[in-house]
C-alpha cells in the first residue's frame, strides 16, 4: 500500500499539468498547413518596451515554433506544445507572465472586437459546449496555434469556415496601462 501511495504522489504533479492544459482541441481544418520548419528559440530577457515591440517578440517566438509537434500539456519546442502551452511559451519568452490554460487566459484577457485585434492578441474557440482552443493573432486574419494531436504548430486563417464558426472571442493581454504599471514596480 505504501508503494501505491508513493506512486500516486509522484504522478500527481504531472496529472495536474495535463488537466491544466487546453480544454480540448478542434478538429483539423483541411485548409491549414504548416509553413516552415521549427527553430529552437531561447526566451528573451524580460522586456518592458513598447507594446508593439512586445507584440513583435511574441509573434516571432510563436511563428518560429511552426512545425513543432502538438503534445497535450507541452510547453516547449523539445517536448511539443498544446495550444495554451504555445501561448505560455511565447509570452514568457517575451518576458510576460500569463496563465497556463485556455480558460484562465480567456478570463484574464480584455475582450476586444476582432476588428481591433493586433498581432499578439489571442483568439479563442469553442466546441459545442466549452472553450476548447486558443491561438495567437498575427494580423490579416491569420493566427498561429497548436491545433490537435497528430499535427504540428501551424498558421491558420480565420477565413476558414471551421475557425470562423467556432471563434468565441478575441482577447488582449498587452495594454499600454499594464506596461506602465509594470515599469513602476
Amino acid at each position: 500500500m505504501d508503494r501505491i501511495e508513493r506512486l500516486v504522489r509522484a504522478a500527481a504533479p504531472a496529472l495536474l499539468l495535463l488537466l491544466g492544459a487546453c480544454a480540448g482541441s478542434p478538429a483539423l481544418d483541411p485548409q491549414t498547413a504548416a509553413v516552415s520548419r521549427p527553430r529552437a528559440v531561447e526566451p528573451a530577457a524580460p522586456s518592458h518596451g513598447a507594446p508593439e515591440s512586445l507584440r513583435a517578440a511574441i509573434t516571432r517566438i510563436a511563428t518560429d515554433m511552426v512545425g513543432v509537434p502538438y503534445r497535450y500539456g507541452g510547453t516547449s519546442p523539445a517536448e511539443g506544445f498544446d495550444c495554451s502551452g504555445l501561448v505560455f511559451y511565447s509570452y514568457s519568452g517575451a518576458g510576460l507572465a500569463v496563465p497556463r490554460n485556455s480558460v484562465d487566459l480567456f478570463k484574464a484577457a480584455e475582450k476586444i472586437p476582432l476588428e481591433s485585434a493586433r498581432a499578439g492578441d489571442l483568439v479563442f474557440f469553442q466546441d459545442q459546449r466549452k472553450l476548447s482552443h486558443v491561438g495567437i493573432y498575427l494580423g490579416d486574419g491569420r493566427f498561429v496555434h497548436a491545433p490537435s494531436s497528430g499535427s504540428t504548430v501551424r498558421i491558420s486563417t480565420l477565413d476558414s469556415a471551421y475557425y470562423r464558426r467556432h471563434l468565441v472571442g478575441v482577447g488582449r493581454l498587452i495594454s499600454d496601462s499594464a506596461l506602465l504599471a509594470d515599469r513602476r514596480r
